[in-house]
């Protein structure tokens, strides 16, 4: 079974790259009929909150991307501690006492020499009376996994294609540091065993980490999972943008985004495939399939999000939005005033129209008395579906008027507007008291 997951450090909460990498994630596992996984990856005890976890739940609850499974990596500190044992028995991690000083030194002196900066494995060198002499002065060690270089890293990616890498030109990658603490690349390996992970769909800035795992999936006698990396997200000026990683869920809500219009551009964002705001979670798991994706960065554009949105709008039933309107407006007046709202939150605007009181232009002298006999008019006329057709009918007959002479006037009394909802449509939900009130007021 494809079971993928979506592993989220609680550091802050989800930015749209955060939410992109979740969307793909279950949308892969749902295409084939499997499982998708939350892992909270909260190693970093100094900087995870609990806030952050709580928001990452309601993110991915209000996205519609439900879990089949929650695991916390802080509940799984035996597991490492007992494969990290296994991989130190088997001579595939080793400690190391070089400062960050002194790393960086020897860093700049390989790029002097026009050599790869990678870690020239020194601490290898050093013998069993010179380990026990850094420990017993109270210097603990930070610990590295040994690469096999003699052990070409390969692997194809779902969306890259054949990947190589050559071991001997990669450092050993710290996976712990002189405190205890766990960094990212062994946990997760752990953990992606042990919760049966299939397939991994993860940015491309994680490439590199991926060719050390791939050894790390091995050295734990397990089998590799397969891999692909998406390109990153960059803005509409076509640079990654800092932006992008203040955009979140919590942003999108108060914007007035449907969760719907997210996914539809997220879904597709990256491929050559068009947007399609009629298009649900289900609909794009159906289709998705990652020889689609590009390599080039995909660009967010949030203009292109809000036309997206206003599409998703135009679409949603009353039912679906009857808990967000205002106290009184009923499916009749959301199907009325919905072809004119690019978010929800506008058809309060609308209903205050409704509702009145509106705030009128001035008129000229032509105006005012054509509005006093469309206030005759309209006392004369039986009110009705169609009062409408049959008030501009009537004076269309009486004045002659046409096109913007005719309506607009009517328009502006009526609504305090130059533009908006069907007329028709409108009328009736004004009411006819309502609608003679605001005639005369404009004589």
């Amino acid at each position: 079974m494809v079971t993928t997951r979506f592993a989220p450090s609680p550091t802050g909460h989800l930015h749209v790259g955060n939410i992109r990498t979740a969307l793909h994630n279950w949308l892969l596992a749902k295409q084939a009929g499997g499982r998708f996984l939350l892992r909270i990856d909260d190693t970093d005890a100094a900087r995870s909150r609990e806030e952050y976890v709580e928001a990452i739940r309601a993110d991915l609850t209000w996205l519609g991307l439900h879990s089949d499974g929650e695991e916390r990596q802080s509940a799984r500190f035996e597991s490492y501690e007992a494969d990290f044992e296994r991989l130190k028995a088997a001579g595939r991690v080793y400690p190391c006492w070089e400062t960050p000083q002194e790393l960086e030194l020897k860093r700049k002196v390989l790029l002097g020499r026009g050599l790869p900066p990678i870690y020239d494995r020194s601490a290898l060198d050093l013998s069993e009376d010179d380990k026990a002499a850094k420990l017993a002065a109270g210097d603990q060690p930070h610990w590295r996994f040994l690469l096999d270089r003699d052990e070409q890293i390969a692997w194809e990616d779902g969306i890259r294609g054949a990947q190589h890498f050559d071991p001997a030109m990669m450092s050993d990658p710290v996976i712990r540091r002189a405190d205890g603490s766990w960094l990212y690349m062994l946990p997760s390996v752990i953990d992606d065993i042990a919760m049966g992970v299939t397939d991994i769909l993860r940015g491309e800035d994680h490439v590199s980490n991926t060719a050390a795992q791939v050894q790390m999936f091995t050295a734990l006698v397990a089998p590799v999972p397969r891999f692909a990396h998406e390109a990153l997200l960059v803005g509409t000026e076509g640079k990654l943008s800092k932006r992008l990683g203040s955009l979140g869920a919590s942003h999108f809500r108060e914007a007035g985004i449907e969760p719907e219009a997210l996914v539809a551009l997220l879904g597709r964002l990256g491929t050559s495939d068009p947007v399609d705001p009629a298009l649900r979670l289900d609909d794009l798991a159906a289709g998705f399939d990652l020889s689609r994706f590009g390599r080039a960065p995909a660009r967010f554009d949030e203009a292109e999000l809000e036309r997206v949105n206003a599409a998703v709008v135009h679409g949603l039933p009353f039912e679906a939005v009857a808990d967000r309107l205002p106290e009184g407006m009923d499916a009749a007046a959301w199907e009325t005033v919905r072809p004119n709202l690019a978010h929800v939150h506008e058809a309060a605007d609308w209903w205050r129209v409704v509702t009145g009181p509106i705030a009128a232009p001035e008129f000229s002298e032509d105006d005012r008395a054509y509005l006093a006999e469309a206030a005759t008019t309209l006392e004369a006329q039986e009110w009705g579906a169609d009062i409408w057709k049959a008030l501009t009918g009537a004076l269309k007959s009486a004045t002659g008027r046409k096109g913007k002479g005719l309506f607009l006037p009517l328009r502006q009394a009526l609504t305090g507007m130059d533009h908006g909802p069907d007329m028709g449509a409108l009328l009736p939900l004004i009411g006819r008291d309502a609608a003679l009130d605001r005639l005369r007021a404009a004589q």
